[in-house]
C-alpha cells in the first residue's frame, strides 16, 4: 500500500498549500455540516465532527464559518440540503476507486463523476462493485521522527491494529471506534499527532508498473479530488517509488 500512502501524503500537503482556495473551504464546511447532522453538534461526543473541525482549523477556516456550519448541520440555521453519496469505479490498470462526496444534486454529481472517470481512462461502476475491496479504519498520522519499534509497542498497548512507515512518517491504524482512545493514549505518551481521520483502507492492492498508466491513474485521482463535491478519494494501487518519482517529475 506504499504507493497509495505516498499519494495520500502528497495530496494532503497540496491541500495545505492551497488552503486559501475557496473550493477547499467549501469542502471542509460541508464535512462539518454532514458530521454535525449525523452525529450531533458536540465534538466531545462526535469523533467525525471533531476531526472535521480540526481539519478546518488547520486550513485556517474562520471560527465563525465553523460555528455556522455546525448549526446548519444540527438544523439551528437554514441552508442547502446536502447528502452523502458514494461512487465506485475503476481506473487505468483495473485499480479500484471509491469516491465519497457530499452533494445537493445527486443526478448532477453522478453525471460529472461519470464524465471524469471516462475522460481519464476509467469507468464508473455500479454500487458495490469495489466497496468490498476496502475496510473502514481510524488513521493517526505522526510526521515527526520517532523510534519505530517503540511506536509499535506503544500503539499495540493502546489497542491499535497496525502501523505503516512511509517517508519517515507513520500511520497508526485502529478500529474506527478506537480512534480517539488510541490517539489520546499516544499523545499522553508524548507522540506528536499531526492529524486523525477515518479512512477506507484497501485490503489488497494492484501493482501499477507502467509510467504512462500510472500518470493517467494519478491524473484521474487528482481530478476527482479537485471536484467541489468530493470529500475523499480512495484507491487500491501500489506504484513503485521509481515510477512514482518519474510521474511526479514529468
Amino acid at each position: 500500500m506504499a504507493g497509495h500512502s505516498k499519494w495520500a501524503n502528497i495530496k494532503y500537503r497540496k491541500a495545505a498549500q492551497d488552503s486559501k482556495r475557496g473550493k477547499l473551504f467549501q469542502k471542509l464546511v460541508r464535512a462539518i455540516i454532514m458530521a454535525a447532522r449525523e452525529g450531533g453538534g458536540d465534538p466531545s461526543y462526535n469523533v467525525a465532527l471533531r476531526n472535521a473541525i480540526e481539519k478546518a482549523k488547520a486550513a485556517n477556516v474562520p471560527m465563525e464559518n465553523i460555528q455556522k456550519a455546525i448549526k446548519r448541520g444540527t438544523g439551528e440555521l437554514e441552508g442547502a440540503s446536502y447528502e452523502h453519496v458514494i461512487y465506485e469505479g475503476y481506473g487505468p490498470g483495473g485499480v479500484a476507486i471509491l469516491v465519497e462526496a457530499t452533494t445537493d444534486n445527486r443526478n448532477r454529481t453522478a453525471s460529472e463523476m461519470r464524465f471524469i472517470f471516462t475522460r481519464h481512462g476509467g469507468s464508473l461502476g455500479e454500487v458495490g462493485c469495489v466497496s468490498w475491496v476496502f475496510e473502514k479504519r481510524g488513521a493517526i498520522y505522526i510526521t515527526s521522527k520517532v523510534d519505530e519499534d517503540e511506536l509499535l509497542l506503544t500503539a499495540a498497548e493502546a489497542g491499535a491494529l497496525d502501523i505503516e512507515n512511509e517517508d519517515s512518517s507513520f500511520i497508526v491504524y485502529t478500529e474506527p471506534t478506537d480512534l480517539s482512545k488510541v490517539s489520546e493514549f499516544l499523545a499522553q505518551k508524548g507522540y506528536p499527532i499531526d492529524r486523525c481521520e477515518i479512512v477506507m483502507v484497501p485490503k489488497t492492492t494492484v501493482p501499477v508498473t507502467n509510467s504512462n498508466e500510472a500518470s493517467k491513474l494519478l491524473k484521474l485521482l487528482d481530478t476527482l479530488e479537485e471536484h467541489e463535491d468530493v470529500q475523499n478519494v480512495y484507491a487500491n494501487f501500489d506504484i513503485p517509488d521509481e515510477i512514482f518519482e518519474q510521474v511526479e517529475s514529468a
